[in-house]
């Protein structure tokens, strides 16, 4: 049992409130008391408590209600009710709305304190739990130096906890700068390979023998100018983690001898005819699509599926921005301390651009311009003087997502929907007045005129303006020789 463990009973017959309350006490439990449901549930908000007992029938506030209720301030706080052999319908109620047990009266002590029991046994792993995801949490703010407390990038974390312990092949996908090669190292050093080593493939455009020469080794006069053995990186990975970077570069040929080390665990080295045998885990990254590449033909696709066994899928910056305020302090701490510049801050306008920014180029984007901010900031604060200017200049506007039904779309009909949409928009925007709606539109004002006939909008009037605006704010559209002087008097 769990001690000290609070208990909470809320029953109108005195009789069995003393009952209860003398009970729990000589088993060590706190015990408070509520004659009612509403004094119970004022108990329930103001104190933490492991447990509540509760009498299903009550007047008033009856059990049913006070079991709502606590299950909306505290949806683990297990609930018991205490209900008569004749209410069994009621009880039964209960268990459907989330009650953790229930005792029928007359009830036998024992089975009062087993029930209790069970109750604060659970509470007390629910809380267990809570903790370790709190700490967990915590972690996820700065996790084998990867930055991220969004959703999206804690999935990520849990992935990496689930799968490093194993030997399993990994394939990282995402774009550029996203941080592939940080969560290959953060599966390397939470796996029980962590002291030994972790070598990274460069994947780029080597030329397949010298590709293979990198990875398995060679003999001597495999090549020319192979005036010496060596060795290959798998046999620097042995007992330890090999990374290929942008494995979709991987030439056809290589990627058949990379199969069978995945397969066979062994391999041999270029030029030579001695097998030899390796203990390695493979983690892959690429930033392109490489079940496109298998349909291509330029990727085997028994190669793609022996490295996906486990995928982890990096999400864009653009859709995490949520971590950029945590991203921007880290990096100004880091170059801060970099460049003897401690304490350095960047200005709330100047983190404002940064959260609108799309940052194509991800993560390394984003920690590029707090680098030059920090170097070249004359004071303690990086301001929007300091941001380039090609993020400054972010458009607001962007696409909206889409997905294709299965049924398939109008495209006529989707697209004029959407065209409505602007010119309201711009019409509003505007104030009613088409030529400057025309300009937000990036279009002539006589075509304009023509789509809102066409769609028949009807720009609404804005009082304040509507006595001297003239025919171009409110009423039919009107024609092409009107529109050039409607409304110029507005502006």
């Amino acid at each position: 049992m769990r001690r000290n463990a609070s208990i909470l009973v809320i029953d109108d017959e005195e009789i069995m409130r003393e009952i209860l309350e003398t009970l729990l006490v000589r088993e060590g439990y706190t015990v408070r008391l509520a004659s009612n449901g509403s004094e119970g549930l004022d108990l329930a908000k103001s104190l933490p408590f492991d447990a509540v007992v509760v009498d299903m029938m009550m007047p008033g506030v009856d059990g049913l209600h006070v079991l709502d209720e606590l299950r909306k301030q505290d949806e683990e706080l297990p609930v018991i009710m205490i209900t008569a052999y004749a209410s069994m319908e009621n009880a039964i109620a209960a268990m459907k709305k989330g009650a953790f047990d229930y005792i029928t009266k007359p009830f036998k002590n024992d089975e009062v304190l087993v029930v209790l029991r069970n109750a604060v046994e659970r509470r007390r792993l629910v809380d267990e739990n809570v903790t370790l995801k709190q700490n967990l949490q915590a972690r996820y703010h700065k996790f084998a130096g990867i930055i991220g407390k969004s959703p999206r990038m804690k999935q990520v974390f849990d992935l990496i906890i689930q799968a490093a312990p194993s030997r399993s092949t990994i394939l990282i996908t995402g774009e550029s700068g996203t941080g592939k090669e940080l969560v290959a190292r953060a599966i390397h050093s939470n796996s029980a390979r962590s002291d030994k080593s972790f070598v990274t493939v460069n994947s780029g455009n080597l030329p397949p023998d010298l590709l293979e020469s990198t990875l398995f080794g060679h003999v001597k006069g495999a090549f020319t100018g192979a005036v010496y053995p060596k060795k290959g990186l798998f046999d620097l990975a042995d007992k330890g983690s090999i990374f290929f970077d942008e494995i979709g570069n991987i030439p056809l040929e290589t990627q058949a001898k990379l199969l069978r080390v995945m397969q066979e665990r062994e391999f041999m080295r270029l030029g030579g005819m001695e097998t030899i045998r390796v203990d390695v885990r493979i983690i892959a990254a690429t930033n392109v699509d490489l079940k496109r590449d298998v349909e291509e033909g330029r990727f085997r696709e028994d190669l793609f599926y022996r490295l996906a066994v486990i995928s982890i899928q990096l999400p864009a910056l653009r859709e995490r921005k949520d971590d950029i305020p945590l991203l921007t302090q880290h990096f100004l701490e880091k170059y801060g301390v970099e460049n003897s510049r401690p304490n350095l801050e960047l200005a709330p306008e100047a983190l404002d651009l940064l959260m609108d920014y799309d940052w194509p180029g991800n993560v390394r984007e984003l920690e590029n311009v707090i680098e030059r901010g920090t170097v070249l900031s004359p004071g303690q604060r990086i301001g929007t003087d300091l941001i380039p200017e090609h993020v400054r200049r972010t458009p607001n506007f962007q696409m909206p997502h889409v997905v294709m039904p299965a049924d398939g779309v109008s495209l006529k009909e989707v697209t004029g929907a959407y065209e409505r949409q602007w010119i309201e928009s711009a019409l509003e925007a505007a104030g009613g007045v088409q030529k400057r709606a025309a300009e937000l539109l990036h279009i002539k004002p006589t075509t304009l005129n023509e789509m809102i006939k066409r769609y028949d909008i009807r720009p609404r009037r804005k009082k304040a303006s509507a006595a001297s605006a003239g025919p171009d704010v409110a009423g039919p559209a009107p024609s092409g020789d009107e529109l050039e002087t409607v409304g110029s008097d507005v502006e």
